[in-house]
């Protein structure tokens, strides 16, 4: 059974810190890339940063560049998302995604809230 858990998601005050993480089960974890996504309100989900099936590649979205950081543990299976310098424009849920695009495999955690707010 495939699992993706999301922890570390809570409300920080702005220009603070969080980790998120994300455990992954029931698949090859070393063969898939990954990535994390968040929705808004009222927005459309959308991508944050992505990390190769290696660790060696990795990719955000310009809005997080500078302040977020991801990472991944093959061994461990897990993946995290450092957060650095929040802003309330950074609000929302954020989503593990685990990729395999040769075969189409494509599963998803059930998310994890951030609220950046004073």
């Amino acid at each position: 059974q495939v699992q993706l858990v999301e922890s570390g998601g809570g409300l920080v005050q702005p220009g603070g810190s969080l980790r998120l993480s994300c455990a992954a089960s029931g698949f090859p974890f070393w063969g898939y890339g990954m990535s994390w996504y968040r929705q808004a309100p009222g927005k459309e989900r959308e991508l944050v940063a992505g990390i190769s099936n290696t660790g060696g590649s990795t990719n955000y979205t310009d809005s997080v560049k500078g302040r977020f950081t991801i990472s991944r543990d093959n061994a461990k299976s897990t993946v995290s998302l450092q957060m650095n310098s929040l802003k309330p424009e950074d609000t929302a849920v954020y989503y593990c995604k685990a990729a395999l695009r040769q075969l189409g495999r494509y599963y998803w955690g059930q998310g994890t809230q951030v609220t950046v707010s004073s």
